[in-house]
């Protein structure tokens, strides 16, 4: 009876995998890839596999905090728009972010970007992103349940 009842509470645990982020080749190019619970999740996700194809984000301190808003005609392109409001706030601030917040309202997103400028003696840029692109864009809900928000990133 106990290992029934263990069985029932722990196999919907099991399933449920911890929100990741990782980078995926596309050839002189790179992929990023958030996975999570959620759309927002996984948004949150894909923006740090983002910071991390620059610079290592455990070195990234979240000192400042930064405002965004996008919209667009789908979520599938809302991605996009999120990945290059942040890209562009790289750039303008000479910032980098290792923490991000999203909430998403139909195909408009808010997100908050925590972060710090750029500080070379700390952070060893490796490159520069020039924008997220539609290729391999991919935002669904897969099979279990869990969300991949993705696409490739011009460097």
């Amino acid at each position: 009876m106990l290992a029934e009842i263990s069985k029932r509470i722990l196999s919907p645990l099991m399933r449920m995998k911890m929100a990741s982020w990782e980078h995926f080749s596309h050839g002189s190019d790179i992929g990023v890839r958030g996975i999570g619970s959620s759309a927002e999740e996984a948004f949150e996700q894909a923006a740090i596999a983002l910071t991390a194809v620059v610079a290592d984000v455990s070195a990234v301190e979240q000192s400042e905090m930064v405002e965004v808003r996008c919209d667009a005609p789908d979520v599938e392109l809302l991605l996009v728009s999120w990945l290059n409001a942040i890209i562009y706030e790289m750039a303008v601030r000479r910032m980098l972010f290792s923490k991000f917040r999203v909430t998403l309202a139909g195909c408009s997103l808010t997100g908050t970007l925590a972060g710090e400028r750029v500080d070379p003696e700390r952070h060893e840029v490796a490159v520069e992103p020039k924008g997220a692109t539609v290729t391999a864009l991919r935002v669904a809900c897969e099979k279990d349940g869990q969300w991949l928000a993705q696409c490739v990133v011009d460097v």
